[in-house]
């Protein structure tokens, strides 16, 4: 008796790996449009993302990423009795990533993914009330990686929302925090 419920409860186990083994999620190229919002230093970025990616096979792909920044961070602060109005704005961003996928189902993937990146953002001060404003562009590399969803409602369009930590590699850069929803295609 003792072993035919061990042998029972074992084949419940396996259920779900035998059903993940299945899962026949399709290959090939793959690209995504959508909105990202990063996070650094007390500054909030946004950007319009694009990514054209290869999945080799159900586990594994690539993908490449551009980014070109919509939205900037204002703040207003007083130096010397002078108030100083400041706008920072992501010019745009590239990353190559390795990608690994959990499929779920036909349809529906986890996600990870580690790669290489190179952003560039401008910030711009101005003194209220006067002319005087001083420009400066810095530019950072990072080691990104994060992690996410996707869904395909009919095996070619869907969603896909993910989290990517990018950490800088200039001579203690920090790091951002990257969120970002886009709409996704199966060619």
């Amino acid at each position: 008796m003792k072993i035919l419920i061990a042998a029972a409860s074992a084949a419940v186990c396996l259920l779900p790996a035998a059903a993940l083994a299945q899962t026949a999620a399709p290959t090939g190229v793959y690209g995504t449009l959508g909105y990202s919002d990063a996070h650094t230093g007390g500054v909030d970025l946004g950007a319009i993302e694009g990514r054209l990616g290869w999945r080799f096979n159900n586990w594994l792909g690539v993908e490449g990423e551009l980014a070109g920044g919509v939205k900037s961070d204002k703040s207003t602060t007083t130096v010397g009795g002078v108030t100083v109005d400041t706008k920072v704005k992501l010019k745009d961003a590239e990353a190559i990533y390795g990608v690994g996928f959990l499929p779920l189902s036909n349809n529906f993937d986890l996600l990870a993914r580690v790669g290489y990146g190179h952003s560039s953002a401008k910030a711009t001060a101005t003194a209220a009330g006067t002319a005087i404003s001083a420009s400066q562009t810095a530019d950072g590399n990072s080691w990104n990686y994060g992690v996410g969803a996707q869904y395909h409602f009919d095996g070619q369009n869907g969603v896909r929302g993910d989290y990517t930590r990018e950490a800088f590699t200039d001579h203690n850069s920090g790091h951002a925090d990257v969120w970002s929803i886009a709409y996704t295609r199966r060619f």
